[in-house]
């Protein structure tokens, strides 16, 4: 540990602060800017007044710190970390956690005398003047320890605070200055060391020094230099460079390796051992300070057997000359640092020889930045990532987000859950290729496939996953197996506009049948058929082109209930729903939970095939809609992240989400009840049920052959599916992976992950469905008799009525008119079977002969057009007539009957068997 007793000249030094370093001012200011009269009382005593009214106060500002994010342990019940994010790498440390030979190393080199003097070396700034003044330049050396503290607060504030700037001259003309100009000249201010700005800047860092001094300790000083300093590129602070160079905490560097790294700050781009190429090049282009991969060189006898080995091809000439060089620059410099150690009696002689002769040998362990550090969880971290780069809450604007992202010593601790991303990433693995042959641009279309997993109660993202390797360098642009869109999220969070939804959107139809009162078991005529008009958002929409468009695979329909047509997908069932509603109503449902265009716009619904999902949406917006059916219609919005601190622990503001019921329980439970059916036997879903005993709801869908999803969800968590092309047409039906067809991948990935979030958070029963919102509906049956078979079909379907045409009847009817109907017109079921019976055209209606004489009434059957009429049965009646009379006939009067059928008429007669009676012989 270093020395830190004040002894009675540092007393001294201290009181010379204000006092006598300005008598010392007055002299290198006098010395250097009019060296003429450099001796006059007068110019002294007015370069101790200037140097008297310089500014005193300096700030310590908060260090410039990575961002860390984590996700929890729930093995541990601690929080890991997932990547940092920084424009500067440090990790800040006390004083016990800095090795003791650090600190001597920088002291021996530095400052030798920093506990000796009051925030001024005056011997070390002396023989800095003199240098000076003899070599007429730059102020050299002289730089105490708070004196390099002061100027690296004074950079990291340009580096800090440097924005774009507009400067309108006094002529009005308007320059824009850049941030990087900006930063530059800042910077220049803070660190120039030529002429009478020089000067002036040494003065002021002087008088900030000593103001230091009064208001913090040595140690403070010290361990606030050693955690702000560069060592190179983005490496700052002890601790950070010594785990870059080294592999090692602050507390484990040697003697070596700490004076090294106190050689590095003094000119750290030129020091820095992780560039084995070199720092620089001589004007030969021979690289300096540079080391091959792979090879250790000692200082000594470099050359030595690289000859031989050049010659024989073993090693390049760019090898060569690194290995000449060997990092000879830092190890010239090292020496400087081991000797002034061992003049100080801070290192024995044999530690001294033991450095001397150790090669340098860096451990290079670079500092992971950004989500490709996330490993496993890379897209979960970009969306986390993006979320505080693009939202209000951290920052009004993206420059803002940006430096408190990179800046600020952000805590953020995020919503992943490792139990289900795990699972997650491991399927998207095996059943999604990064790409596929045949499908590697845009004009075929470049494979792709995501899943996210939602907390239905909470919002809480719990995993994001895709098939392709993250990265976001712009190397890889156009490279289809890496990316860093997040194809799960929208193009707010994700730079992406999202996937057709396909019959996954027809959960907002459903919604609208729900909420309007009509019932799951209303029966519609879901047959492929021209759908005229519907109801938009303005107007009609009106199918001017007499378009039909079909089910998959080119099903016919059938008529039948809702509960049918989300079990089957049937397309033109919810076109049979989507007519009786306001597409504009349907525009508002998808809303109000939580869906949007994936370029950030509303849905809008304007033709027929906006029902079955022509619209691109987000897998994370689909997945939260079907979370609010399963959380009984509360909608809660999807976050990623659950709490963000500063560097001091303190909670900031977050993106505010909120759970809002924006379904009546009821509907929520009824559409989950129609849903239920698609995880069933005979649904569309069944082969990604999880059969793990937890209840599911679920929707497939498909968006011609581009696009496939699977989206399910449990009363727990909903999780989406979809995978596709991320841009293109390739069709992934005709192409099979694993001896799966591709269409279906959607299928070995989206139970994996509900099976893993089930196992963590399980799901209970969803509540029973409406009763009145199940209900069986009546319907008017109309009346068909006398129209043509295809008129009275046509009007049967149209009201939702199956029809079958039955045999030829009889009847007076012309053939082939409607003769009959069963049932009959009235109130009936919805989508009963109605049977049609066609006109064979031989009915005859049978005329009514009561009352006639027998023979008047065969006659008239006859002339009706009946060939065979007999008489029948005789009633003896002793009041009748002397003439038999007619009584009725068989069939009946009305009867309709074909007209070779034999009528039979049945008469009284006072005497049946008397002669003309039509008994007997007669």
């Amino acid at each position: 540990m270093p020395d830190t007793k004040r002894t009675a000249s540092g007393v001294a030094g201290g009181l010379l602060g204000l006092v006598g370093l300005s008598a010392v001012a007055g002299v290198l200011i006098t010395a250097t800017v009019t060296p003429a009269i450099a001796l006059t009382g007068n110019a002294a005593t007015s370069a101790i007044e200037m140097f008297d009214q310089l500014p005193s106060v300096l700030d310590i500002d908060s260090l410039m710190l990575p961002a860390t994010m984590y996700a929890m342990n729930y093995d541990s019940g601690e929080y890991v970390e997932m990547a940092k994010f920084y424009d500067q790498n440090r990790s800040p440390v006390e004083f016990d956690q800095i090795a003791p030979v650090m600190y001597d190393a920088i002291l021996s080199s530095e400052d030798p005398r920093y506990y000796q003097h009051g925030g001024i070396d005056l011997i070390g700034t002396t023989r800095a003047l003199v240098s000076n003044l003899q070599g007429g330049g730059e102020l050299q050396g002289g730089s105490s320890i708070s004196q390099q503290y002061v100027k690296n607060i004074l950079v990291q504030r340009c580096e800090r605070d440097a924005k774009a700037e507009t400067v309108t001259a006094d002529d009005g003309t308007v320059t824009e200055i850049s941030e990087l100009e900006v930063l530059q000249n800042c910077w220049t201010d803070a660190v120039t060391a030529e002429g009478t700005d020089g000067i002036q800047r040494k003065l002021q860092e002087m008088r900030y020094a000593i103001s230091l001094e009064q208001k913090y300790s040595k140690n403070d000083i010290l361990l606030g230099y050693l955690n702000i300093a560069n060592f190179g590129g983005t490496t700052y602070g002890i601790d950070a460079a010594a785990k870059y160079y080294f592999g090692v905490p602050a507390s484990g560097l040697s003697v070596s390796q700490a004076a090294i790294l106190a050689g590095i700050v003094q000119n750290p781009n030129l020091y820095r051992i992780d560039q084995t190429g070199g720092t620089s090049v001589t004007a030969d282009g021979i690289a300096i300070n540079a080391q091959p991969d792979g090879q250790v060189l000692a200082p000594q006898g470099l050359l030595a057997g690289l000859d031989t080995k050049l010659a024989e091809g073993e090693i390049t000439q760019e090898q060569y000359l690194a290995a000449a060089d060997g990092y000879t620059s830092t190890k010239g410099r090292q020496l400087y640092v081991l000797s002034r150690m061992l003049d100080d009696g801070k290192i024995t002689q044999e530690q001294y020889d033991a450095a001397v002769i150790e090669p340098i040998t860096p451990n290079i362990t670079r500092a992971a930045t950004g989500c490709v550090a996330a490993v496993g969880a890379e897209y979960f971290c970009q969306y986390v990532k993006n979320v505080i780069l693009q939202d209000e809450a951290f920052g009004a604007t993206q420059e803002e987000r940006l430096r408190l992202l990179q800046r600020a010593g952000l805590n953020i601790y995020t919503t992943l859950d490792s139990r289900v991303q795990s699972v997650a990433d491991a399927a998207m693995a095996e059943w999604t290729p990064t790409s596929v042959e045949g499908m590697v641009n845009d004009v075929t279309g470049i494979f792709g496939g995501a899943v996210a997993s939602i907390e239905a109660q909470t919002g809480r993202i719990l995993a994001i996953a895709q098939n392709t390797e993250f990265n976001e360098s712009a190397d890889v642009i156009g490279n289809p197996n890496y990316s860093s869109l997040i194809y799960a999220a929208d193009s707010k969070y994700g730079r992406s506009d999202g996937f057709a939804a396909g019959s996954t959107f027809k959960l907002f139809t459903l919604i609208d049948w729900l909420e309007k009162g009509h019932s799951v078991n209303e029966t519609l005529n879901g047959r492929v058929r021209e759908i005229e008009r519907m109801k938009i958002c303005g107007g009609d929409w009106v199918n001017v082109e007499g378009d039909i468009i079909n089910n998959f695979n080119k099903q016919s329909g059938y008529t039948g209930t809702p509960m049918q047509f989300t079990r089957d997908s049937l397309n033109t069932g919810y076109f049979a729903m989507a007519e009786k509603l306001d597409l504009c109503d349907v525009e508002k449902v998808a809303a109000k939970m939580g869906v949007t265009q994936g370029n950030g716009n509303p849905v809008t619904m304007g033709n027929l095939f906006s029902v079955i999902g022509s619209t691109a949406v987000s897998p994370i917006a689909m997945a939260g809609a079907y979370a609010t059916v399963a959380n009984n219609g509360i909608y809660c919005q999807p976050k990623a992240i659950d709490r963000v601190t500063n560097a001091d622990g303190t909670d900031i503001a977050i993106p505010q989400t909120t759970c809002t019921q924006v379904l009546d329980p009821k509907v929520a439970a009824t559409a989950a009840y129609a849903l239920e059916g698609v995880m069933a036997g005979g649904g569309t879903g069944r082969a990604s049920n999880t059969f793990d005993g937890v209840p599911l709801i679920g929707k497939t869908g498909t968006n011609e052959n581009h696009q496939t999803w699977m989206i399910e969800s449990s009363t727990k968590v909903a999780t989406a599916v979809w995978v596709g092309n991320s841009t293109g047409e390739g069709n992934i039906f005709q192409r099979w992976f694993k001896g799966v067809k591709m269409s279906d991948l959607r299928h070995q990935i989206a139970p994996e992950v509900q099976r893993a979030a089930n196992a963590v958070y399980g799901g209970d029963r969803f509540a029973a469905p409406d009763n009145n919102l199940t209900r069986r509906v009546l319907t008017d049956l109309p009346n068909v008799v006398g129209m043509s078979v295809d008129q009275a079909r046509q009007t049967l379907e149209s009201r939702g009525f199956s029809v079958e045409v039955g045999s030829s009847i009889d009847s007076g009817e012309a053939e082939g008119v409607v003769a009959a109907q069963n049932p009959g017109a009235g109130r009936v079921n919805g989508g009963s079977t109605i049977t049609i019976s066609p006109s064979n055209g031989q009915g005859i209606s049978v005329p009514d002969v009561s009352g006639r004489q027998l023979d008047r009434a065969i006659s008239e059957l006859r002339a009706a057009g009946f060939g065979s009429v007999i008489p029948g049965t005789c009633t003896q009646d002793g009041a009748a007539q002397n003439q038999s009379q007619a009584t009725g006939t068989q069939p009946a009067a009305g009867s309709v009957v074909n007209r070779n059928a034999a009528i039979v008429v049945d008469y009284k007669a006072r005497n049946c068997t008397a002669p003309g009676n039509g008994g007997g012989n007669g």
